[in-house]
């Protein structure tokens, strides 16, 4: 009997040693990012400092910039006529004035337009009527922007160059646009390997091996990515819902009885365990870098949804070598929250509160950002 104990006691302990020595195989979420030229945490500008200034405009962009984000974040889309632009609704009549410039048209899909209509509609001035208590004279007028501008925007200041973490929105609707967005980047420089010249500076993020991130929610699009850029890092976003991770319920929001959409995503979950999990373990098997999960907001809003960074979550993600960078967080109290579950950066519209958060403060406030261009 004993003899047996031993054994048994022996056989478990190398097991367990053979358990540890697996998990210290997997380099740490802060290596990991390091060796990718990923800062961490990351301070990502979801389309821009877009509490401050008009989403996906030059304000904004020049505003998250200047305070020191580390990535311009882009939903991106193709014209008409085949210029590529950011834009995050499938339409334009929430942040332009398409209804007045083409009253007949208001209702089609941004990539009905050409570029040349596109830009002579104004996406600041809604801003100044949905948020009069941060409104500027100076943001009516802007225009929506290419890539090639936003790009212009993010190397733009001698003192900080940010990365780009851009997504392919709504993919299917623009065939060959992962083709597409490869041959700009690499026109315009920003898929060579390393290219920086600026040692391990923390300023050095547009510079290095990181200064591209790539994102979406669809599968089909993700693999197409692997496949035209193989080299650059790439994250599967994640929800649940119709095209992502399956729910629990099947009861719609129409049949909830809910008051608002926040309210109602905060209670979906995944079917079960395993089926996040696929998700995950799909991610990495097309070469994504890590996941871009949900979050649950503890005021709820139009940004809160499911809360998929919960710490098994997390902990399993981190399992299998991948990072995550959750979406989208404004306030110090989620801040805390998903940092205390294990997130490795956050998509935020507040780039200069996330910054403070990080103590990674910017050398001046939002304020004097925007006057200093002009805004």
């Amino acid at each position: 009997m004993p003899l047996t104990f031993n054994k048994s006691a022996l056989l478990l302990g190398l097991l367990l040693a053979l358990g540890q020595a697996q998990a210290a195989s997997e380099p740490s979420p802060k290596a990991l990012a390091s060796h990718l030229g990923i800062p961490h945490p990351a301070v990502i500008a979801h389309r821009g400092a877009s509490f401050d200034a008009p989403e996906s405009t030059a304000a904004a962009y020049k505003a998250a910039r200047d305070l020191g984000a580390d990535y311009l974040e882009l939903d991106l889309q193709r014209s008409k006529d085949g210029v590529l632009f950011a834009l995050h609704d499938n339409n334009l009549q929430r942040t332009t004035d398409v209804a007045s410039k083409f009253p007949e048209r208001k209702d089609s899909p941004a990539n009905a337009f050409t570029m040349a209509e596109l830009k002579t509609l104004d996406a600041g001035s809604w801003f100044n009527t949905a948020y009069p208590e941060r409104a500027r004279p100076a943001f009516a007028g802007l225009k929506i922007l290419t890539l090639d501008e936003i790009i212009d925007i993010a190397q733009g200041s001698p003192r900080h160059k940010p990365g780009l973490y851009i997504e392919t929105k709504e993919p299917k609707q623009f065939p060959g646009i992962e083709r597409d967005l490869k041959d700009k980047l690499q026109d315009r420089g920003w898929l060579s390997p390393n290219g920086s010249t600026l040692g391990k500076s923390a300023l050095a993020v547009g510079q290095g091996k990181g200064k591209v991130v790539l994102q979406t929610f669809e599968k089909s699009s993700l693999e197409l990515l692997q496949q035209e850029m193989p080299n650059v890092p790439k994250i599967l976003l994640l929800w649940v819902g119709e095209g992502s991770i399956e729910p629990k319920s099947k009861v719609t929001f129409a049949e909830s009885g809910d008051k608002d959409k926040a309210a109602y995503y905060a209670k979906q979950e995944p079917k079960d365990k395993a089926e996040f999990q696929r998700w995950v373990d799909y991610a990495k098997a097309q070469g994504a870098i890590g996941t871009g999960p949900s979050a649950a907001l503890t005021q709820g809003g139009d940004q809160s949804y499911s809360d998929l960074v919960q710490p098994w979550m997390n902990e399993y993600t981190h399992n299998q070598g991948l990072l995550v960078h959750v979406y989208t967080v404004d306030d110090v109290v989620d801040y805390q929250k998903v940092m205390e579950a294990g997130v490795d950066g956050i998509f935020t519209n507040r780039a200069g509160e996330l910054l403070k958060f990080y103590k990674r403060p910017a050398v001046v406030g939002v304020e004097q950002v925007l006057l200093n261009n002009g805004y």
